[in-house]
Formats: C-alpha cells, structure tokens, sequence
C-alpha cells in the first residue's frame, strides 16, 4: 500500500471509531437505561446514518481542500496566517484532497455492505456490555470489600466511623422511635435506647459495625 492507502486506511479506522462510540451510547441509552429489547435492525439503521453522516463530513473536507487549492494557485507572498495557503502548499492540498474523498468512498461503501454493518454492531453491542460489566465489578469490589483486602481500610476508618455516629445511628434510633410508639404517638418506656448486640455484627456496605468505639 502507497502513503496515500495508508493514510486513507488510518482516516477510515479512526471515522470507524467514532461511528462505534456513537452507536454504543445509544446502545447504552436504549437498552440499559430505557430497559428496552435490543433491536439489531433498528441500530442498523442508526449505523447507516452514522456512517453518511462521517462520509458527508469528508465530503465536505475534500471539497473545501480543493477550494483552498484553487486560491493558493500562483501566490508567491508570505501567508498571512495558519490558513491563508500558497503556491508551494499545493502538492499537501492536493493530497489531503484525495485523502477525504477516499475516507468518505470508503465510509459510503461500508453504509451500503451489510455485512459492515452487522460487524459495526457486534462490536459496538460487546463495547456496550464492557462498559456494562466494567461498573458491576466496579460496584462488586467495592460492597464486598473486607478489610484485610482493602489497602485504604485504616485510613478511612476514622471517616467510616464518624459517619455512622453522627448519621446511620441517629437514623437508626429515630426509626426504632417510631416503630415502638403507642397508638397515641407517644414512645414507650425504652423505647429510645438502642441495644446492641456485642457478638460479632454483620457487614453493611462495607463497613464493620464492630468497629465501633465504646
């Protein structure tokens, strides 16, 4: 393959993966978040879109290279910024002409072939479902962390603690206040007080309830 090929190939590969990501977010949004059946032929239709849609914009890059061209044609005089071209920019203009052409026949062919466009699919459905699974064992990590397994444990444990005095614990004697009170609304004897059991306690999000100071 000559540089022009290659050059196509890379411009190809990098439109590909944009027209994947945009086609995985709605993946993402349709099926996930909206709790919806996936319908292959319904994002095969969203994949055609996409791909014209990157091809028109080459198009319109190639185009304006030509014109860029045109006008650099015969100036000699120093440019007066990044896009004013001249004559010695032309053989750069010319190529980068051919390379958006070439990137959008490409694009144009794959919106037209099937087969691209199933593949365009799978590989957005699996980058879907990694994206999926990534933040469960994310979640999973980190709610069914111990201790002894968990390097920031003693450094937050301070933190942790706090946060069960001042919040988890007078919610916990609020509620057990308003579940003992009599038909008249008015607590019981005892009923403020909060037993707790000096056994070994079950974790909760965490965080080891046998933790807690006297």
């Amino acid at each position: 393959m000559g540089k022009t090929a290659d050059a196509i190939a890379e411009g190809v590969s990098i439109a590909s993966a944009a027209a994947r990501l945009a086609v995985r977010n709605r993946i993402l949004v349709e099926t996930i978040a909206r709790d919806a059946h996936f319908d292959a032929e319904a994002f095969a239709t969203l994949a055609r879109e996409i791909l014209i849609a990157l091809a028109d914009e080459q198009a319109a890059a190639a185009d304006l290279a030509r014109r860029q061209r045109k006008k650099a044609w015969g100036k000699f005089s120093d440019p007066d910024g990044t896009h004013d071209y001249r004559d010695r920019d032309m053989r750069n203009l010319r190529k980068r002409h051919r390379l958006y052409r070439g990137v959008a026949k490409e694009l144009r062919r794959r919106a037209d072939d099937p087969e691209a466009i199933r593949q365009l699919i799978e590989s957005s459905r699996e980058s879907a479902w990694g994206d999926v699974e990534a933040n469960l064992q994310r979640r999973l990590s980190v709610e069914g962390m111990r201790p002894d397994l968990d390097p920031d444990y003693d450094r937050m444990r301070a933190a942790r603690m706090q946060s069960l005095r001042l919040v988890d614990l007078p919610r916990l004697a609020a509620h057990r206040r308003g579940a003992r009170s009599g038909a008249d609304g008015e607590p019981r004897a005892g009923a403020e007080e909060i037993a707790l059991d000096p056994s070994p306690a079950p974790r909760a999000g965490g965080i080891d309830l046998t933790e807690l100071d006297a």
